[in-house]
């Protein structure tokens, strides 16, 4: 009797998992899968937008390398007030590549775009580099697997110039405007370089980083 009690023992011992501690197992064993694949996903996310902001911020230093030795005004036809209005800020006649940009408010506006150049519209073939040439590893073109058709997405600099008041940097002044003290063309500007990012799905270029800086 005393043998059988303990061939019971060492079977019951013996016995496996019920179901309940197996659902119990894949569960906890699913949740902590499920938090490894969201701490990768995560760490991707991140990764993926840190490289973006320094290629954005390459770009935008790229701009500023381009434009560091221009005037401020265009060194023929300057800047001069006729009836309120600014003559000879952005693009003078003729002034239609960027290899004719001389001068820094002829930057105004502009955009350097992967979608190509629309001249009437201020947008040139970009991203462009401090020697005003394209850099092509930025513009992806992919083709539609179904309809065969090409298009194209990737890196855009927008500058913006502005004149501003030399007491107060945040105080933007008209193009025209002048004073008792200064001239229409004697202004300070601010040159600020937004750049940008289309995806593949995106609907339009998304704002990665701005950098401006003031050339007294």
């Amino acid at each position: 009797m005393r043998r059988h009690r303990r061939a019971r023992r060492r079977r019951g011992s013996r016995r496996g998992f019920t179901l309940l501690e197996t659902m119990l197992t894949l569960v906890i064993v699913a949740v902590g899968v499920a938090g490894v694949f969201d701490a990768y996903q995560n760490f991707f996310r991140a990764n993926d937008w840190s490289t973006r902001t320094a290629t954005a911020s390459l770009l935008a230093a790229e701009i500023r390398e381009l434009s560091r030795a221009f005037p401020r005004h265009d060194a023929v036809t300057g800047l001069t007030e006729d009836s309120g209005a600014a003559v000879g800020w952005g693009l003078e006649p003729g002034e239609v590549t960027i290899d004719d940009f001389d001068d820094l408010d002829d930057l105004d506006g502009v955009r350097f775009t992967f979608s190509g150049t629309n001249a009437a519209s201020l947008e040139f073939a970009g991203p462009v580099n401090a020697a005003g040439a394209l850099i092509p590893q930025y513009v992806i073109t992919a083709t539609d697997s179904a309809s065969g058709a090409e298009f194209t997405f990737g890196w855009q600099q927008e500058v913006v110039v502005e004149k501003v008041n030399p007491f107060d940097y945040s105080d933007v002044v008209t193009d025209a405007h002048s004073t008792a003290d200064l001239e229409i063309d004697e202004f300070p500007l601010r040159v600020t370089v937004i750049v940008s990012y289309q995806d593949l799905l995106d609907a339009g270029p998304v704002e990665v980083t701005r950098v401006s800086w003031i050339v007294p």
